[in-house]
């Protein structure tokens, strides 16, 4: 599911070698049952005890900060080495070596890309910092596990043994979770859009601003927050105006789409289609928000956060608690680098989400036959380099990496462009989460911040002395063509050296002086309250930020809880834990009536499942059938505006991964526009009264809900199916704040509700231990699903399973 083609178990011998493994009593995966993270260890850095509690949750005390990385990786390696490897050699493009053919693509796209020279590069960007040794002791503990604990059941089945890890691993790490986040080839998509529809369509069906009001700073937080930085005196260069937006001189480019570039190569739905597999599903997004104290019944903040990420088993976030002289920190980090990401530490809580900031530009270039392209009056030669792709069991492939002055190019079909991409050189945002681990208070996490590169994010945060912060980080660039600002979202002619960035190398060290300034970014000091869910940030930032904003359904309903509840005020963490929870569909809103306007239309089981929908509380509960007439009827009424139209085009018709408009344009799209009636797409009335008809034809029964039909099933990382999570009726869909999106395996990858200094909770889609054989391999599945929580406190408990010394101790 996750590497664009399976690995999963098909085919007469690999079923026989399945068999010889589980022979009773024999075979590699019973020892891999037998592993056992117990023992007598070393640690050349100092003494550190590990416990886990009754979810699986290591709990490091340790006398210095690099013998509590050291313990860190050792358990990161005895839970979740497979897993460390598989998104290692994702990134590297070596899937092949151990997975065959099916992910020869994958290992092509990665290798053009070569994600590892970038990781390469922040390695040598953290040399000589505080980081450092922290990356080098994390790295021997997870090679100590690597030795010590005989290998998992995946590994036994793919018949192979990991290799060290690296600190070049670790930073892959970094490099796979923002290229997830911030990567892609929207303008590719747009522009196929475009060549085959229109430009006036594309504008329509993709605009760069949708016409909604809420977006996350609405003009009540601009008017209740401020924009001083502490220990930064002003907001930077730009001059604010009262509610805190920037001025400055604009042009024309900063808020009209531009012309697609005019490169000597075509950018057709080949190449677009082909480079869209190695990104993330559409639509992947977060919740997050933080409340002030004025607003809470006991005076303190809370800061909540669920960020929505690929649902995987075992899950994408390991959850660990480190204590040492230095810091004391709780929440969740990638398994394979040392840092808490997400959490708590003794003086302040901190969440993430995407901003959706346009990160990513793409290049097409005249060229000459022999290995040059034109950028602007010159020829260069593209860097080149020979590639070999090894497949085990078939024929290994061979390929040629190019290279120019914006970055790697990715090719296929005779199509090509060359990618811009912020996290494909030397980056420091690790180094910037171990420092919101030591932070101290605001002081510090804005100190911390402002050195994250990659990805954009929308932060909240809140200390325990009742300070709270909202700010965007991460790096934005400042396109520039002819010297002015013009925005990212068409493909640029590299030949004319259109959309340039100053102060980036790809693979280099950049210094990033032609991005938008740390202070000049959205955000606000101090908020009441402010609500993240990846929506627009800011109705007029200053400067072009993005335009893949995510549809305002989650953002509204979270400020639409949040306000009714300060209103009645005071609140407090189950007043979050029910917005957390909350399964309300606001596209219900705009749906509904259009059906029941048509329900004259409508005979037989058609008219019944409308009938099912008056009266609908639009709430996505799995006893509920009307949320089930309304999943069919707008599944149906997507597939007939968009889905299908684009099939019927000959250009399109196998490509099965462009991109459709997101139903905000879907359901607010009017009846008037010349997309309907025409080419294939039947009026909007007729569509709503077909969607409904199918509908009705899909639902087998009269007493069919929605938990039928919306079943979560959690796929393992190698598609095997005995290794996922059993499937389960789930609330919730895509476009509510309790967010599970079963099409996509999509969803609450951790849920946290943090009073700083107080009580904390969070839960995770599935358990903390990647071995198979462990009891906390799901363990935490059924109470994710019934939006349960359990203690994420900074207090250790359990029993010890291994102790880490300085010597030769136990």
């Amino acid at each position: 599911m996750a590497l664009g083609g399976g690995i999963a178990v098909t085919g007469v011998p690999q079923v026989r070698r399945y068999l010889r493994l589980f022979a009773p009593l024999s075979g590699g995966v019973w020892d891999a049952a037998r592993r056992d993270p117990g023992g007598e260890f070393s640690s050349p850095h100092g003494e550190a005890t590990v416990r886990t509690d009754d979810y699986g949750v290591p709990h490091v005390e340790a006398e210095n900060e690099l013998a509590s990385a050291y313990a860190v990786g050792y358990c990161h390696g005895a839970d979740r080495l497979f897993q460390m490897d598989l998104f290692r050699r994702q990134m590297r493009g070596t899937l092949s070596a151990v997975a065959g053919s099916e992910t020869v693509d994958s290992d092509e796209f990665h290798r053009r890309m070569d994600f590892t020279a970038a990781a390469e590069a922040t390695v040598e960007r953290l040399a000589g910092s505080d980081a450092e040794p922290v990356v080098d002791a994390y790295v021997e503990g997870v090679n100590l596990a690597r030795r010590e604990e005989g290998r998992s059941i995946e590994f036994e089945l793919l018949e192979y043994d990991p290799d060290p890890w690296t600190a070049t691993d670790v930073m892959l790490v970094e490099k796979q979770i923002s290229w997830g986040l911030t990567g892609g080839f929207a303008p590719l998509e747009r522009a196929v859009v475009a060549d085959e529809f229109g430009e006036d369509a594309a504008d329509r069906l993709f605009p760069a601003r949708m016409g909604h009001e809420t977006p996350i700073l609405r003009d009540r937080e601009l008017a209740n927050g401020h924009r001083t930085l502490p220990g930064a005196g002003s907001a930077g260069d730009a001059s604010l105006d009262q509610r805190g937006r920037a001025k400055r001189a604009r042009s024309s480019a900063d808020t009209a789409p531009t012309e697609r570039g005019t490169g000597g190569h075509r950018v057709g739905p080949e190449l677009a289609a082909w480079c869209s597999q190695f990104t993330w599903p559409t639509g992947v997004g977060s919740n997050s928000w933080v409340v002030g104290g004025e607003h809470t019944a006991d005076g303190s903040p809370i800061v909540c956060n669920d960020p929505h990420l690929p649902l995987f088993a075992p899950p994408v976030w390991y959850e660990q608690h480190v204590d040492c002289p230095a810091f004391e920190v709780r929440g969740v980090a990638f398994p394979g680098a040392p840092f808490v990401v997400i959490g708590q530490n003794h003086a302040g809580a901190w969440g993430f989400t995407n901003v959706g900031t346009d990160v990513c530009d793409h290049y097409s270039y005249e060229t000459d036959g022999d290995g040059r392209y034109r950028y602007g009056d010159e020829w260069r030669e593209f860097e080149t380099e020979t590639v070999e792709i090894e497949v085990d069991g078939g024929s290994d492939r061979t390929i040629e990496r190019r290279k120019t002055v914006h970055g790697p190019v990715v090719e296929e079909a005779g199509q090509e462009v060359a990618v811009a991409w912020t996290g494909l050189a030397g980056t420091e945002t690790f180094a910037a989460v171990r420092d919101l681990t030591h932070s101290d208070g605001i002081d510090d996490t804005v100190a911390a911040l402002r050195r994250f590169d990659a990805p954009t994010q929308n932060v909240v945060y809140a200390d325990r002395e009742g300070r709270t912060l909202y700010w965007t980080t991460g790096r934005i660039p400042i396109r520039r063509t002819d010297g002015e600002p013009v925005r990212g979202d068409r493909v640029f002619d590299g030949s004319a050296r259109e959309g340039e960035w100053s102060g980036f190398e790809p693979y280099g060290q950049p210094s990033w002086e032609g991005f938008v300034d740390f202070a000049d970014k959205p955000g606000l000091v101090d908020p009441d309250y402010v609500a993240t869910a990846n929506q627009r940030v800011l109705d007029d930032p200053g400067f072009y930020l993005g335009h893949e904003f995510a549809a305002p359904f989650r953002g509204g309903r979270a400020y639409e809880r949040l306000d009714a509840a300060i209103a009645d005020g005071p609140v407090d963490r189950e007043t979050m834990r029910s917005i957390q929870q909350d399964v309300l569909d606001r596209r219900g809103r705009l749906l509904v009536p259009a059906v029941l306007e048509i329900r004259d239309r409508l005979s037989g089981e058609a008219a019944d499942l409308a009938d099912d929908l008056e009266g609908w509380d639009l709430r996505t509960t799995t006893d509920s059938r009307g949320a089930l007439a309304f999943d069919r009827i707008l599944r149906s009424f997507r597939e007939i505006v968009f889905e299908e139209p684009v099939e019927d085009r000959p250009a399109l018709a196998e490509l099965e991964d462009l991109p459709t408009p997101n139903d905000w344009i879907l359901l607010t799209l009017p009846a008037e526009d010349p997309w309907f009636d025409r080419d294939g797409v039947p009026s909007r009335e007729a569509a709503l009264v077909e969607a409904v008809e199918r509908a009705a034809a899909e639902i087998d029964g009269e007493g069919d809900t929605y938990g039928d039909a919306n079943r979560l099933t959690v796929e393992h990382l190698l598609g095997v199916g005995f290794l996922s999570y059993d499937g389960a009726p789930a609330e919730g869909s895509a476009a509510t704040l309790k967010n599970v999106r079963v099409d996509s395996g999509v969803g609450s990858s951790w849920r946290m509700i943090v009073t700083p200094g107080d009580a904390a909770s969070a839960i995770l889609p599935g358990g903390n231990d990647g071995d198979y054989f462990s009891e906390h391999y799901d363990d935490q599945l059924e109470a994710w699903l019934a939006g349960e929580y359990k203690s994420m406190a900074l207090v250790q408990q359990g029993s010890t399973f291994a102790r880490f010394d300085g010597g030769d101790g136990e």
